[in-house]
C-alpha cells in the first residue's frame, strides 16, 4: 500500500527560502492554534452544558468546532516543528495519515457548511415548520452523512495520490501533505489523479457552494419581504456568521484546489493553504461568539455572571 520508493519520507519546504518569514509564521501559527483550541473547545462546552443552546443550529456548530479541533491538530504540531527548526521532514506514514485526515475533514466541512445553510434556510423561510422539519433525528442523520462522505472521499483519493511515482528529491513545496503539492512532486503521468481531483472538486466544492448560494438567495428574498427593519436585521443576524465562515473557508479552499498551473499561483496557494488549515479554524469561534448574543449570554451564565430570569 505504501510507496516503497520513499522509505524515509518527504521534505516539507514551506517557506524555507525565507527563514525570517518562517519565524514570524511560527508565532502566527502558534497563536492561531491556541485560539483554535480555546475557542472551539468553549463552543463545544457551551453547546453541551447550556440547555438553551440545545438546538439544531448549535448542534451543527459544535460539530464544526470538533471538526476544526481535529483538523488543526492533525497538521499544526508538525508545522510548528518545521517552521521553528531546520528539520522539515515527515515520514511516509505520517504524510499518509496527515493527507487522509486533511481530505476527510476538509470534505466533511464542505458538506457540514451546506447542511448549516439548509438549517438557516428552514429557520428563515419556514419558521413555523422549523421544529417539525429540523428534528433531532434528522440533525444526527445530516451530520452522519457529512462525516461519512468525508471518510469515503479520503479513502478513495489518499491511496491514489500516494501511489504516484514521486521524484527522487522528495521535496513537497508546501507546509503539509496536500493533494496538489503531491501531484506536483510526481515524475510520472498524473492525468488520472488530476481528473480525480477535478471531479472531486466539482462534487465537494462547486456543488455544495452552489447549494449554499441558492439557500442564501431564497433567504435574501424571504428577508426582504419582512416589513419591519428590526425583523430584517434579526433574520440577517441569524445567518451572517455562517455566511462569513462560508466565505472565508471556500475562498481559501478554492484558491488551493482550483489554482492555475504557474509558479505565482502555487506560491499564493501556499498562503491560502496556510490560512485554510490554521486561520479559518481559529476565526470561526470568534465570528460566532462576537456576532451571536445567545453564545455570549451562555458564556456569561457559565461564568455565573448572568442571573437566570
Amino acid at each position: 500500500m505504501l510507496n516503497q520508493s520513499f522509505p524515509v519520507g518527504f521534505l516539507l519546504l514551506g517557506f524555507s527560502e525565507h527563514p525570517g518569514l518562517e519565524r514570524i509564521l511560527f508565532v502566527v501559527v502558534l497563536t492561531s492554534y491556541l485560539l483554535t483550541l480555546v475557542g472551539n473547545t468553549l463552543i463545544i462546552l457551551l453547546s453541551v452544558l447550556d440547555p438553551r443552546l440545545h438546538s439544531p443550529m448549535y448542534f451543527f456548530l459544535s460539530n464544526l468546532s470538533f471538526l476544526d479541533l481535529c483538523f488543526t491538530t492533525s497538521c499544526v504540531p508538525q508545522m510548528l516543528v518545521n517552521l521553528w527548526g531546520p528539520k522539515k521532514t515527515i515520514s511516509f506514514l505520517g504524510c499518509f495519515i496527515q493527507l487522509f485526515i486533511f481530505l476527510s475533514l476538509g470534505t466533511t466541512e464542505c458538506i457540514l457548511l451546506t447542511v448549516m445553510a439548509f438549517d438557516r434556510y428552514v429557520a428563515v423561510c419556514q419558521p413555523l415548520h422549523y421544529a417539525t422539519i429540523i428534528h433531532p433525528r434528522l440533525c444526527l442523520q445530516l451530520a452522519a452523512v457529512a462525516w461519512i462522505i468525508g471518510l469515503v472521499e479520503s479513502v478513495i483519493q489518499t491511496p491514489a495520490t500516494l501511489h504516484l511515482p514521486f521524484c527522487p528529491h522528495h521535496h513537497v513545496d508546501d507546509f503539509v501533505c496536500e493533494v496538489p503539492a503531491l501531484i506536483r512532486l510526481s515524475c510520472g503521468d498524473t492525468t488520472y489523479n488530476e481528473i480525480q481531483m477535478a471531479v472531486a472538486s466539482v462534487f465537494i466544492l462547486v456543488v455544495p457552494l452552489s447549494l449554499i448560494l441558492v439557500s442564501y438567495g431564497a433567504i435574501t428574498r424571504a428577508v426582504l419581504r419582512i416589513n419591519s427593519a428590526r425583523g430584517r436585521r434579526k433574520a440577517f443576524g441569524t445567518c451572517s456568521s455562517h455566511l462569513i465562515v462560508v466565505t472565508l473557508f471556500y475562498s481559501s479552499v478554492i484558491a488551493v484546489y482550483l489554482q492555475p498551473k504557474n509558479p505565482y499561483a502555487q506560491k499564493r496557494g501556499k498562503f491560502f493553504g496556510l490560512f485554510y488549515a490554521v486561520g479559518t479554524p481559529s476565526l470561526n469561534p470568534l465570528i460566532y461568539t462576537l456576532r451571536n448574543k445567545e453564545v455570549k449570554r451562555a458564556f456569561r451564565r457559565l461564568l455565573g455572571k448572568e442571573v437566570e430570569p
